[in-house]
């Protein structure tokens, strides 16, 4: 990518995309890159149980003020949102990754596709068997009564009114921090060709 100036937008979970900071900058320095940390909790308990292989919450709240500090448009990623097992926290996730240099944000509500559901129940009853039943008939409420909804436009932020309500909740706590609505616009015009 960095090469040719390919613009690129990352998504991660992992601190590791620090290593490559020297290329993200020179990415950066032709407004071709930008980079989103997910944080979709910062109970380390729980982001150790839902991502056994990802870094803990303030391992990637360092990598947000890394990247920042370097340059490099950065941005928070609170998803998946699980209700109710970290919807309440989407305020202090936006506060903590504003507070390290995150410049824009975004979200996705739990969608359970295909295979994934099931894996996703096995995870409920041996991590938390007494919200299982909670947490699934909430993500059924947010998918005409589904696990899942294809549709796009639907997938991601589901509908009805629990729907609703956490997307109140993340708008205003965006409002509060001053996030800005998307990430910069990334731009060929550095693009090269061999």
């Amino acid at each position: 990518m960095t090469e040719f100036r390919n613009p690129v937008s990352i998504v991660t979970k992992n601190f590791l995309v620090t290593r490559d900071l020297n290329l993200l900058k020179v990415l950066a320095a032709h407004h071709a890159v930008l980079v989103k940390l997910s944080v979709n909790s910062l109970d380390r308990e729980l982001v150790r149980n839902l991502d056994p292989r990802a870094s803990l919450p303030n391992q990637r709240l360092e990598a947000v003020e890394a990247l920042a500090q370097a340059g490099v448009p950065v941005g928070v990623m609170v998803a998946p949102v699980i209700p109710p097992l970290n919807d309440h926290e989407m305020p202090a996730v936006l506060a903590a990754a504003k507070a390290t240099g995150a410049s824009f944000k975004g979200t996705e509500i739990i969608r359970l596709p295909l295979t994934v559901a099931p894996i996703f129940v096995q995870w409920l009853e041996r991590n938390v068997p007494g919200k299982k039943d909670n947490v699934l008939n909430r993500s059924r409420g947010k998918r005409g009564g589904r696990l899942n909804d294809p549709r796009f436009g639907k997938r991601m932020s589901g509908e009805g009114i629990l729907a609703e309500q956490i997307s109140q909740m993340f708008e205003v706590a965006c409002r509060k921090e001053g996030f800005q609505e998307d990430g910069p616009e990334l731009s060929t015009s550095a693009f090269r060709k061999k």
